[in-house]
């Protein structure tokens, strides 16, 4: 934490105990699990609701396949933030959509990579014809109207970048904008989540302990073959019978993972390849297309993978 940060800070709290000797009695900082939602904050500019463009209206489908949905649930009632785990292509994202539509809240993705700075998170100042003004980014957003924010592959920003986050996966809950001299107290339903691949870590690219230990972790993999074969028979469209060889390819690319092949089939390329089945093409280019050639440029795996869909188509 540097200077102006801590003045910051320091200022905060002295306004706590201020506030705290005024009220005898009445807790300053309330347990997490007393946390419970509250009235949006009007913003300056006189918007009813800030983040009305990141509502989600539209149930978005979930096939619960454990008790993910009962831990989350659990995890929101005390605003612990969260970490879901999986490889690509799994479900991680949809689950957040899932879980933000149940709740009712607000969910502002962020993609995260490694030209991300930390400005591109908490705001920045713009240059308009009326002069300076400030701008919050995603993370400031979400902490100022209560949002859950998910940052996806959370690995791919640079760790400097990630660090700005701990105050806010703490008992402090609060995001310093240094730039603009302020300090937002997060809003009673803001949420942090975070995911990523932990297939793709490596000592350049993995999170620090420090960090990964402000989170609870949920763990991510493909289902099992009767449920994925519902899920991409009701995602893409194709009947049951034909999305059961697809998820029957998949399961036997998942099994050259590490042994030719960096990542398996995943169950967004089952998917795009059932959709491509629905729409008339045939189901070995389908196939291909979709499922083969996105994955290796390799002749012999491309073989081999080619050698598995005619099995079944």
């Amino acid at each position: 934490m540097n200077t102006l940060t801590r003045r910051l800070y320091a200022a905060r709290t002295q306004q706590r105990a201020s506030a705290a000797a005024l009220a005898p009695g009445v807790a300053d900082d309330p347990p997490a699990a007393a946390l419970r939602p509250t009235a949006a904050v009007v913003p300056p500019s006189g918007d009813t609701d800030p983040l009305a463009a990141y509502r989600i209206t539209r149930e978005p489908y979930w096939r619960v396949v454990g008790d993910e949905v009962a831990l989350y649930e659990a995890a929101y009632a005390v605003r612990m933030p969260m970490m879901l785990k999986g490889p690509t292509g799994c479900g991680k994202t949809r689950f957040v959509e899932y879980m933000a539509w149940k709740l009712g809240k607000p969910l502002i993705t962020v993609a995260c990579h490694e030209d991300m700075t930390a400005s591109d998170l908490v705001g920045r100042f713009l240059l308009d014809a009326s002069g300076t003004r400030w701008q919050d980014g995603p993370l400031a957003l979400a902490a100022r109207y209560g949002a859950i924010c998910y940052l996806d592959e959370v690995v791919e920003a640079r760790q400097d970048t990630t660090v700005v986050i701990h105050p806010l996966t703490d008992k402090r809950r609060m995001l310093p904008l240094e730039k603009k001299g302020e300090v937002i107290e997060a809003h009673p339903d803001f949420q942090l989540v975070i995911s990523f691949n932990p297939g793709y870590q490596s000592l350049m690219k993995d999170l620090k302990q420090s960090t990964k230990q402000r989170f609870g972790a949920l763990d991510f993999d493909y289902p099992e073959h009767e449920v994925e074969a519902e899920i991409v028979a009701h995602e893409s469209g194709v009947d049951r019978d034909t999305a059961g060889k697809l998820v029957h390819i998949a399961e036997r690319a998942r099994n050259l993972k590490g042994h030719g092949l960096d990542e398996g089939i995943s169950t967004r390329m089952l998917i795009h390849a059932g959709s491509l089945i629905a729409q008339g093409v045939p189901a070995l280019s389908a196939c291909r297309m979709a499922l083969v050639r996105p994955i290796t440029d390799d002749a012999d795996m491309r073989d081999a993978l080619d050698a598995a869909v005619t099995t079944y188509f």
